[in-house]
């Protein structure tokens, strides 16, 4: 290790601990909230940009003026601290404009996956008690299918233009003309929403229709924003934020936007990712911070590679699930100095980030965390003759458990029962209570430390695995797809995919004793109808019987083992193609074009 690794590891660790000193965990009666940020950033820096979105430039100034109208629209309409409100919009102003403006007022939105239609999106608005529904033009054809289904008078549907192509329909009330009618002044409502507030719900596993509702608090969420915006990526007003990902997700809203909101920088605001427009946007831009997802970064490695790449303003980024196998061949290609992978979760009370830019590393955490025995194949912690869980040796993978209490705290979902099956009692002692994290880490050697432990990513395991970005449950999905006619029982699990990150869903499918063979179209449109895109499975096997523990949970490690693999599998396979809405069978010639990461997933 050099003299240079070393003293940028000390300089690291000093900007740490003073970063550590401004995220000690202030009273809830704080007054505080992302709308008083964005109040501070409009007196502080008024005229330097805050978003730049599809040509168009907002200043502070004109960006809180403008969540200022939407808070007195708001107001007038009845909205008040602790009430939520349902928001269903693509990444855009107007998106961030509705998010500030409540936390002005001491309320919340409630932050509806775009991809969600039918029952999940009915679920959405009304499992978190909306007060009302503001959704965007680009969206209103999947709310005039659920509009009936909604909680609520249908008065309470706000329409937001983008673009003009559709007019208000005559079941909604144009947010626009509201807004605009309203002043422009700061509400004084701002002064008294406090920490302890809420700041929105973010939803997580939406697999089968029930997501869970997960409540982030305004302590939560600004201390996320301080340490990732501040601490990881060394954010100041001077710089520009690259933000591409769904702000309907923690990391694009609390980590990219959030981190505008507290320090001032300007964020280059756009609706979808596009590998092909990255660079090009990035050096228009002049932006030097991205906020990734390891996805986004597996689609630009696979961009035709040319000898510029390098040659752009990139200085940091930050984000999670970037592979180790591609981490230092990214790195280069990219020009990227700088790293911050981080590893939480949006209903967690714990984190990891690579505060010390140390390579292939979600970092440190200063949170109560151990990493204890698993039995992947029983799915459920190991535990000794005591009766208490057994924390694995340095470099061992094991299952991330994070301790509950008045300094750590786990706000849990809008359902009771959820939150109770994510805790774990009696870990180490008797009337103990850790947060499961549903997940394996391992302790790392990552050189020089000054004494802190580094981690590493290993993978998810039991109920839930990561496909397209998104968590998807095995349970609820076997659930939803045992309600298909035809089927008797169904084992889902997660299965690797060459070329791709986290896990695609696989259902091993037992039929009813008078079917012999699965219909597939009408399994199709089945699963179709009643799963998001990400919650499909992308393969079936058809087998005489499911093997199951003598505690009857179903048995998925060799399944998992033998996955789509041709050659290992004798009973029937399908598979659903990129793009495809019928399964079709997975013959030996499709098996190896999947193998050798051509496939297109």
């Amino acid at each position: 290790m050099g003299v240079r690794e070393v003293f940028g590891t000390f300089v690291d660790v000093g900007r740490l601990v003073m970063i550590a000193q401004k995220l000690k965990p202030k009273p809830l009666e704080t007054i505080d909230s992302y709308g008083l940020r964005v109040e501070a950033n409009a007196q502080r820096i008024p005229d330097q940009p805050a978003i730049v979105f599809e040509g168009k430039t907002l200043t502070w100034r004109e960006y809180n003026a403008l969540a200022n109208k939407y808070a007195h629209a708001f107001k007038s309409l009845g909205v008040g601290k602790g009430d939520v409100v349902g928001l269903v919009m693509e990444n855009r102003i107007e998106f961030l404009a509705v998010v500030t403006a409540l936390q002005k007022l001491g309320a919340g939105p409630s932050l509806i996956n775009t991809s969600l239609r039918g029952r999940q999106l009915v679920h959405c608005v009304n499992v978190t008690s909306s007060k009302l529904c503001v959704f965007g033009e680009e969206l209103s054809d999947a709310i005039a299918e659920v509009r009936d289904e909604l909680e609520g008078d249908l008065n309470d549907l706000l329409f937001v233009a983008d673009g003009g192509e559709k007019s208000v329909p005559n079941w909604a009330k144009s947010f626009d003309d509201l807004a605009n009618d309203q002043s422009d002044q700061n509400p004084p409502d701002t002064q008294s929403a406090t920490l302890g507030d809420l700041a929105f719900f973010l939803f997580t596993s939406g697999t089968t229709g029930l997501p869970k509702a997960a409540i982030v608090s305004n302590r939560r969420a600004i201390m996320s924003s301080l340490s990732m915006g501040e601490g990881a990526m060394r954010c100041k007003e001077q710089d520009r934020i690259y933000a591409t990902l769904p702000l309907y997700h923690g990391t694009g809203l609390m980590l990219g936007i959030g981190a505008s909101w507290t320090t001032g920088a300007t964020v280059i605001l756009r609706r979808k990712f596009s590998a092909s427009k990255f660079l090009e946007e990035v050096r228009a831009h002049n932006a030097n911070r991205f906020i990734y997802i390891g996805e986004l970064c597996r689609y630009l490695m696979a961009q035709p590679r040319k000898a510029d790449d390098a040659n752009n303003p990139l200085e940091g980024m930050l984000g999670n699930g970037l592979r180790p196998d591609i981490w230092m061949e990214f790195k280069e290609r990219f020009g990227i100095k700088r790293i911050s992978e981080f590893y939480g979760a949006s209903e967690g009370n714990v984190a990891f980030v690579n505060f010390l830019n140390k390579d292939k590393t979600v970092g440190l955490t200063p949170m109560n965390a151990k990493l204890v025995k698993y039995d992947i194949d029983a799915d459920e912690i190991v535990r000794g003759a005591d009766g208490l869980c057994i924390e694995v040796p340095q470099g061992e993978p094991g299952l991330l458990l994070a301790e509950i209490s008045e300094k750590q705290v786990f706000e849990g979902y809008t359902n009771e029962d959820a939150s109770t099956k994510k805790v774990v009692r009696d870990a180490f002692e008797n009337g103990d209570q850790w947060f499961n994290s549903g997940d394996l880490l391992q302790q790392v050697d990552v050189g020089f430390t000054c004494g802190f432990k580094h981690y590493q990513f290993v993978d998810r395991v039991g109920d839930t695995f990561r496909w397209k970005s998104e968590n998807v449950s095995t349970n609820e999905v076997g659930e939803i797809l045992n309600g298909h006619p035809q089927v008797n029982f169904t084992n889902v699990y997660g299965v690797e995919i060459p070329a791709t990150d986290g896990r695609a869903g696989m259902a091993a499918v037992t039929l009813n004793e008078d079917i012999e063979t699965l219909d597939t179209d009408s399994f199709s449109d089945y699963v179709k109808e009643n799963l998001p895109v990400y919650a499909r499975p992308v393969f079936l096997r058809i087998k005489k019987e499911l093997d199951v523990t003598g505690t009857m949970k179903m048995v998925k490690g060799d399944l998992r083992k033998e996955a789509y693999d041709v050659d290992q599998v004798s009973e029937p396979l399908f598979v659903l193609k990129p793009g495809a809405d019928k399964y079709e069978p997975l013959d030996t010639g499709y098996y190896e074009t999947i193998k050798s990461g051509a496939a297109g997933y």
